[in-house]
């Protein structure tokens, strides 16, 4: 039986989440959705309640039916392509689909023969993905585009302007990110096209299923001339919890972390479980789980493991002490039955920290460590690099644009701002790493609840994407 008292404490528990929780019709604290519509137009019925209806309806273009799940030129992708195309024409855009499945929209502005803007992010999804992790910087840039079209100004625009909806960033097929946009930066080799997923068919294969004949010749055709692009604009959500921290919808940033993913084979002696005597034993499975929690302190005390080796600076050690992650994320067993020692453990590494030398030694020193404890415990082992993507620092210039223009729609959407935009480091990777190589990049942050990503509790205020979409509109504006 629950006690009044219970009831009382429950009662007042509810209370106080009614009066923490942040309403979805506010940006800031107090201000409500009306308060602001009175102030002028500022476009909410595209940059807000349109932008909100497609990303939910992009969220369910899937090929899962109990979850969000979109791969590289899945039957879903296939459909989100037809769908994202729709929205750009929409828009007033010019579109196409290139041979590796990136989906492009572009308006000439007002002189189409100068450098052009690339403005997007990505399609594709993890595995049980949210509605708003690369999908909120397509729609966004749409948006902001559609009301230039609506308002008769997109031919006014001093460039030209292309958003390019990504074929694949998270990599979860091939594990190797950055296909769409490593193919227009011109950083995919004809060997990529080789690579298997886990039952064997490549992404060759994936293309040729498509009716695109993948190879060397057609990968240089896809990348873009450098001199013909002004540079490369990305809109994400933070997938971390600092905005929402600091009170603010979105922040600018600084620079993106470097990331290696690892792909480590351990093989050991497969036995029956009952019959093999411990100390006789040749077992991958505790072979991994000891490589595993040695890497966990290896990454969470850098300095213990690093600073006697001299394969590191003290600056490197300083810098990953306040940056350096690291996660294992898959492993698999074969011939994973509980009965039976496993013949093999596979699993998955990914490493990241925004300096690039530090990154580079910790993967030397984890990587001896590993063939150590093999050797130790009668195993063999093998490191593959599956992705290496160094550290980018985004450009000064295009960032304190885009500063601007986010301060600028922050003004409009409430008059007493006093703080500055806050400017961030990003763990995460992004197509932005990719076009780097290509041409100068920045990136916008926008704030999303509690810091989650790569779930379905990923979740972004409405207002706040009104505020990325004016933002985004605002930059577009001062080209």
């Amino acid at each position: 039986m629950i006690s009044t008292f219970t009831l009382f404490h429950s009662f007042i528990f509810f209370l106080y989440l009614l009066i923490s929780t942040p309403s979805r019709a506010s940006l800031f604290s107090g201000i409500e959705t009306g308060d602001l519509e009175k102030k002028g137009d500022l476009f909410p019925q595209i940059l807000r309640d349109e932008a909100v209806a497609r990303l939910h309806e992009l969220g369910k273009v899937s090929d899962a039916s109990e979850y969000l799940e979109r791969t590289f030129l899945s039957p879903a992708t296939t459909r989100a392509i037809d769908l994202i195309r729709k929205w750009m024409e929409d828009a007033g855009l010019r579109t196409w689909v290139d041979e590796m499945g990136n989906v492009h929209g572009r308006v000439e502005g007002a002189n189409a023969n100068t450098e052009a803007l690339l403005i997007g992010s990505h399609m594709d999804t993890v595995i049980d993905a949210g509605k708003f992790d690369g999908a909120l910087g397509i729609v966004s840039a749409i948006s902001a585009l559609k009301v230039m079209h609506v308002n008769g100004n997109l031919q006014n625009l001093r460039r030209p302007v292309e958003v390019i909806a990504f074929c694949d960033e998270e990599g979860v097929r091939f594990q190797t990110t950055f296909l769409g946009s490593g193919a227009i930066a011109g950083i995919l080799s004809a060997t990529t096209l080789e690579i298997p997923d886990k039952k064997n068919v490549t992404i060759k294969d994936v293309l040729k299923e498509n009716s695109i004949e993948a190879t060397e010749e057609s990968l240089l055709k896809l990348k873009y001339d450098p001199k013909s692009v002004w540079g490369y604009v990305e809109l994400h959500i933070e997938q971390g919890p600092v905005l929402e921290q600091v009170g603010f919808p979105l922040g600018v940033v600084k620079g993106i972390a470097g990331q290696t993913r690892l792909k480590v084979t351990v093989k050991g002696s497969q036995g029956h479980a009952g019959t093999v005597p411990m100390s006789m034993r040749q077992d991958p499975m505790v072979a991994a789980a000891e490589q595993i929690v040695l890497m966990e302190n290896l990454c969470k005390h850098p300095e213990e493991y690093l600073s006697y080796g001299g394969h590191c600076s003290d600056s490197s050690t300083k810098s990953l002490s306040s940056s350096l992650v690291c996660t294992v994320g898959e492993i698999s067993t074969w011939p994973s039955a509980s009965n039976v020692i496993p013949g093999q453990v596979t699993y998955t590494v990914d490493i990241r920290a925004i300096d690039d030398l530090g990154r580079e030694a910790v993967i030397y020193d984890l990587s001896n460590r590993i063939y150590q404890i093999c050797d130790k415990r009668s195993v063999s082992c093998l490191i593959e690099h599956k992705h290496d993507a160094g550290a980018v620092i985004c450009d000064s210039e295009l960032s304190s644009q885009l500063k601007s223009a986010a301060y600028s729609a922050l003004k409009r959407m409430e008059d007493d701002i006093q703080d500055e935009v806050p400017i961030l480091m990003s763990g995460a990777g992004h197509d932005a790493m990719a076009m780097s190589r290509l041409t100068k990049v920045a990136m916008l942050f926008v704030r999303c609840r509690g810091g989650i990503s790569h779930s379905p509790q990923e979740d972004v205020l409405d207002n706040d994407i009104w505020a990325a979409g004016l933002a985004t509109l605002s930059f577009l504006e001062n080209l």
